[in-house]
C-alpha cells in the first residue's frame, strides 16, 4: 500500500462500494420500504433464483482483499519475511505487515456476510454488522501506529484518513442499537465515499502530484492546502449522494412506478420490539371487537 497503486486499489473500491451502498439507500427510501437486511430467506426456491440471493457485497469484500493480499506480497522483492536472520533478529517491513493484516480483515470481512446470508439457515445481521465494527476497530488500531515516524505532508494526509476512519467507526458501533435508521445509514455511506476519495487523492498527493512536484513537508502552505483539499472532498461526496437521490428518485418515479405499489421485493428484515408493537396493535383490537359482537349478538333474545 505504499505506492501510488496500492492507495488506487482500496480507495476505488471504497468509492465503488460506497456508490453501490448509497443506491440501496436510497432506493429504501424513495419506495418507502425498510433497509434491506433480510433475517430469513427461503431455502426451497430455484438454483438461478438462489443465485440472486448471493451476498454480492461480501463476495466484493473476498475478492478485492484476495487481490489486494496479492499485490501487497508481490510488492516485496524478495518476499514478505517477518524478521531477518541477525543477531538480534529484527522485525522487518512493519508497515507492509500492517497493510496485509487491513487486507486480511477485509476479506474475512466477506467471509462473514456471504456465510450469514447464504450458508446459515437464518442470516444474522448482528453478526455481520458486529463484524465490520470489529474490523474498523483494529483497522483504527492500526493507522493511528501507522503514522508513528510521519512528518509534515504525510501525517497531515493520513491524520485526516485516521478521523474519518474514526466517526466510521462509531456510526458503526451506533448501528448495532438502531440497525433501521435511515440517517445512520446515509452517514455511513457518505463516510465510506470519503474514506475511499481521500486515499484516492493521498496517492496523487504522496506519489504522484499533478504538478510534477513533490509536495514539501515544510511548506506551510502545502499543509493548509491538504486540509483545504479535504473540505473539498466533504462538499464534493455531499453533492454526489444528493445527486444519486435526485436521479434514483427521477428513475423510480417515472420509469418503475410498479415500485410505488408492491415495494421492495427482497424479504423483509427483523423489526424492532416497538415497531412490532405497533403493527400487532391494531390487529388485536380487530379481534377484541369481533368478540365483542360476537358476545353481544349471543346475548340477545
Amino acid at each position: 500500500m505504499g505506492t501510488f497503486m496500492g492507495h488506487m486499489y482500496p480507495g476505488l473500491f471504497l468509492v465503488s462500494y460506497g456508490l453501490y451502498q448509497a443506491i440501496v439507500v436510497f432506493k429504501a427510501v424513495i419506495v418507502s420500504d425498510s433497509l434491506p437486511n433480510p433475517s430469513c430467506l427461503p431455502r426451497n426456491k430455484g438454483r438461478w433464483a438462489r443465485l440472486w440471493e448471493i451476498s454480492y457485497r461480501g463476495l466484493l469484500k473476498m475478492v478485492t482483499g484476495s487481490i489486494l493480499i496479492a499485490y501487497e506480497i508481490s510488492c516485496i522483492k524478495g518476499g514478505l519475511r517477518l524478521m531477518d536472520r541477525e543477531l538480534p533478529p529484527r522485525f522487518m517491513y512493519p508497515k507492509e505487515w500492517q497493510h496485509l493484516t487491513m487486507f486480511i480483515l477485509l476479506t474475512l470481512n466477506g467471509c462473514v456476510d456471504v456465510m450469514s446470508k447464504n450458508l446459515l439457515p437464518q442470516r444474522c445481521v448482528l453478526l455481520e454488522k458486529g463484524t465490520g465494527v470489529l474490523t474498523f476497530y483494529v483497522l483504527l488500531m492500526l493507522l493511528v501506529s501507522h503514522v508513528q515516524g510521519s512528518t509534515g505532508v504525510e501525517l497531515q494526509t493520513h491524520s485526516l484518513l485516521v478521523l474519518v476512519v474514526f466517526l466510521l467507526m462509531l456510526v458503526l458501533t451506533i448501528e448495532l442499537w438502531a440497525p433501521d435508521a435511515f440517517h445512520l445509514s446515509l452517514i455511513e455511506t457518505f463516510l465510506f465515499l470519503m474514506m475511499g476519495s481521500w486515499l484516492v487523492q493521498a496517492g496523487f498527493i504522496l506519489y504522484r502530484p499533478v504538478s510534477g512536484y513533490p509536495w514539501q513537508d515544510d511548506d506551510i502552505s502545502d499543509i493548509m492546502f491538504i486540509t483545504t483539499f479535504f473540505c473539498w472532498h466533504v462538499m464534493i461526496n455531499a453533492l454526489c449522494l444528493l445527486g444519486i437521490y435526485g436521479i434514483s428518485s427521477f428513475w423510480h418515479r417515472w420509469y418503475s412506478p410498479s415500485l410505488k405499489l408492491t415495494g421492495s421485493t427482497e424479504a423483509p428484515h427483523y423489526m424492532s420490539p416497538k415497531g412490532l408493537l405497533y403493527k400487532l396493535l391494531p390487529e388485536v383490537e380487530q379481534s377484541e371487537n369481533d368478540e365483542q359482537a360476537l358476545l353481544l349478538s349471543e346475548s340477545a333474545p
